[in-house]
């Protein structure tokens, strides 16, 4: 396989463990180290574990996702061990007050880690195009 298709094939995964709300496997596919900025949450978290306590008190109001697709998918090859993939997400999720859908564009940056692609920073924000 090439690093472009096994960067996809990650990324195929991460969406598919989120969109399905499988903690577990989303979260495998970050490194501990692993950053994150989302334009819903105060300031960076600077690591995983950070992440899912995050995770863990939004599920304490009602959070759950229902569903996640993934369209204009775009792996950039930084080096043998580097890649960037970029994408557009609608997710439909559960609150304390009711569903929503949102729209917003995405950037995981990848690193093989260990013989393994793990994301070691993720940046979301919103979609400017998304109309509900």
């Amino acid at each position: 396989m090439s690093i472009e298709n096994d960067v996809k094939a990650v990324a195929a995964n991460v969406v598919a463990a989120f969109g399905s709300h499988n903690r577990a496997e989303y979260f495998s596919s970050f490194a501990q180290s692993a950053t994150f900025m989302f334009h819903n949450a105060p300031a960076l978290l600077a690591n995983r574990a950070e992440y899912e306590a995050e995770w863990t008190a939004w599920e304490s109001e009602g959070f759950k996702v229902l569903g996640c697709q993934s369209t204009m998918g775009r792996v950039d090859i930084l080096s043998d061990v580097t890649a960037v993939f970029t994408h557009t997400v609608r997710t439909q999720l559960a609150d304390g007050d009711g569903q929503i859908e949102t729209g917003e564009r995405e950037t995981i940056v990848f690193q093989l880690i260990d013989g393994k692609w793990l994301g070691i920073h993720e940046h979301l924000s919103v979609d400017p195009n998304y109309q509900t």
